[in-house]
């Protein structure tokens, strides 16, 4: 059985796993590891398709809404023979016959779940029921992306996996919040009472190629206004702080903790902490000198702290991040500009 997670005392499953198919053990033939991703024309959904494509014995299905997603992201793919790609809604249910399942479906940007909160809730709660499901029905393990955002604005810092959070439930944010929150909840649930082997990142802020250029995140709003030679929008007061994690090692975290044995939730994500300014003046040093930064109003409930405690990552997956942020900004811009038409 897989250890259990460290915060709250949960008891072991006893029900054990559901069995996955006869292929898994068939004595002459060793059939490829089918693995389904949800959201994975996505930003890190992308970026996780290119990494398990790397191995010749993965085949790779991505189901995709293309919401917030591109086909564009998986361009390089599209007609291999190990990949397939189905334009699906997770929140109706899914028939595939898989092994493993990476369920990072959901707008992450307040931009797009603010749009359509009711959909983003609903993506959150009925798609992870339905990938759940799935996971129930043909004996897969899945592995959720939750989000620093369960800690809401939090109390303590930095954050460990212990924490319970600080979340506003009625917020313009909490579609996204607690709708992670509430996938956690099921994803624990679904391997207490059935057995299902289970993985939750929670995973803090990600960057890196094939952002969406006007998502609304930091990070993307700065290389994309400095490219353009527009002023950085820092939301006051510009202490507010954030950690920043390079998307190839996100990656690499997410492949180690679906491998490993551990059910999480574990935090992944760069312990290297910035202040908005801070940030806006790297980017500024880094990419265009002469732009001038700009203080703007703040949404609502914007989380004043945030970075992670990474130790149980360390311990259990042997893993910590390797890019510094000044070595990631521009591998970003490069992508910008191209995709700017901005030499």
């Amino acid at each position: 059985m897989a250890k259990e997670a460290s915060n709250g005392d949960h008891t072991s499953s006893t029900k054990p796993p559901p069995t996955p198919s006869p292929l898994r053990f068939s004595k002459f033939f060793q059939s490829n590891m089918r693995i389904l991703v949800t959201g994975g024309a996505g930003f890190i959904g992308s970026h996780l398709v290119d990494k398990l494509m790397e191995n010749e014995k993965n085949e790779v299905i991505v189901v995709d809404n293309y919401f917030t997603g591109s086909k564009d992201n998986l361009k390089k793919w599209i007609g291999h023979p190990r990949f397939e790609l189905i334009r699906h809604d997770v929140t109706e249910p899914l028939l595939v016959e898989v092994d493993q399942i990476y369920h990072l479906a959901c707008p992450a940007s307040p931009i797009f779940y603010k749009y359509n909160p009711v959909k983003t809730i609903k993506t959150n709660v009925i798609g992870t029921l339905n990938m759940l499901g799935l996971a129930k029905r043909v004996g897969a393990r899945i592995l959720l992306t939750s989000t620093s955002e369960v800690y809401g604005d939090p109390l303590i810092h930095p954050q460990t996996e212990s924490y319970w959070g600080n979340v506003n439930p009625i917020g313009v944010r909490s579609c996204y919040d607690e709708g992670k929150r509430v996938a956690e909840t099921l994803m624990f649930d679904y391997h207490r009472q059935h057995g299902i082997e289970i993985r939750i990142a929670r995973i803090f802020n990600t960057y890196g190629p094939r952002m969406n250029i006007d998502d609304g995140r930091v990070v993307s709003n700065f290389i994309a206004q400095a490219i353009r030679n527009e002023a950085l929008t820092v939301q006051a007061p510009g202490t507010q702080t954030r950690s920043f994690c390079f998307v190839s090692d996100m990656v690499d975290g997410l492949i180690r903790l679906m491998e490993g044995e551990n059910t999480g939730p574990i935090n992944i994500g760069n312990p290297g902490e910035f202040t908005m300014l801070e940030l806006a003046e790297t980017v500024k040093e880094l990419i265009n000198p002469g732009v001038e930064i700009k203080m703007v109003e703040n949404t609502p409930d914007d989380p004043r702290q945030r970075k992670p405690d990474i130790t149980k990552a360390k311990e259990v997956l042997g893993w910590e991040p390797k890019i510094k942020l000044r070595d990631g900004l521009p591998l970003m811009e490069e992508d910008f500009r191209v995709r700017l038409g901005v030499s």
